[in-house]
């Protein structure tokens, strides 16, 4: 890190920042001030814009949800705003970022801020790998969370469930935009790397890869989806096995309950005075409960 911008170097702007500080930096750097503020709009697309001299490449990173409650997402994703001015590159984003951390941190392989073409393809790179890791993590939860599910069904693993949903839209969302910047970028040479072999094959490679991230996140999307309503199938049928065994014992118990109440009846009954009547009846009351008692069992029904 240096004291002072100089010429070629990368200036990072970190929150927290006030609008004034804003009109100051855009004024001292010939920035329009949109460049600046549509970067930390959580919600800003994907895309590249110029005015003169000067680029602003918008692309959406991942980002831990750290304020996480209820049912939030566990990744969202936020973008990160690329100034290239033909004497500095102003990177700037709305929340600390693990990409821009890697760079700041000097963890990326010949890392050249002096080389803007290299420093942006690296940071699409850093982003892309991002998201495979992020990928893989919410995989693995999942996996985790249905093994949970074999034993229960408990809403917790459900709602655990319903975060990693959220969190493969976002990607899914993301990665598409990011997918489509990159492909227009390289049609129309926003860079200026056509020349530059090695530059180009670089950006071939990262739109592969940023291919290959959009598809394992639609696959677990789909994978998610398909246990989601799989289990929603479960619980049903469970619940309807439930009902159908409370619904047979309730008939069982009736018999007895009918006898009782016929015998309880203010008229004349047959066998109503014989000392033993009340054994017969308890008898054969439990003789009928039994017998449905086998028919259900041998239709299976129990």
């Amino acid at each position: 890190m240096i004291e002072q911008p100089k010429d070629r170097c990368w200036i990072n702007i970190t929150t927290p920042f006030n609008q004034e500080e804003l009109e100051e930096l855009a004024n001292k750097y010939d920035i329009p001030l949109d460049f600046l503020t549509d970067s930390l709009d959580i919600d800003e697309r994907s895309r590249y814009e110029r005015e003169d001299d000067i680029r602003l490449i918008v692309i959406n990173t991942p980002l831990l949800n750290e304020t996480k409650t209820g049912n939030e997402a566990i990744y969202i994703t936020v973008p990160i705003g690329i100034i290239i001015t033909p004497e500095h590159i102003i990177t700037i984003t709305s929340h600390e970022n693990p990409v821009l951390k890697l760079f700041l941190d000097n963890k990326v392989k010949n890392f050249d801020p002096t080389n803007e073409q290299r420093f942006v393809l690296q940071m699409f790179e850093q982003t892309v790998f991002r998201y495979l890791t992020c990928l893989k993590k919410l995989n693995l939860k999942r996996n985790v969370i249905e093994r949970e599910l074999y034993d229960s069904s408990r809403n917790k693993e459900l709602r655990q469930l319903l975060s990693i949903e959220k969190s493969l839209v976002y990607f899914v969302n993301s990665l598409s935009s990011n997918e489509l910047l990159k492909l227009k970028m390289k049609r129309t040479d926003f860079l200026n790397i056509r020349q530059d072999e090695d530059l180009t094959d670089l950006f071939e490679d990262i739109i592969i890869d940023n291919s290959q991230a959009l598809e394992m996140a639609n696959v677990y999307t789909n994978i998610l989806n398909g246990t989601m309503e799989a289990y929603a199938s479960i619980i049903s049928n469970n619940l309807n096995i439930v009902i159908q065994q409370l619904t047979l014992v309730t008939i069982i118990l009736m018999v007895p309950t009918l006898v009782a109440s016929l015998y309880g009846m203010n008229i004349p009954l047959p066998f109503e005075n014989s000392s033993m009547m009340f054994f017969i009846l308890i008898v054969f009351s439990i003789t009928i409960s039994l017998l449905l008692a086998w028919f259900f069992r041998r239709k299976r029904l129990f």
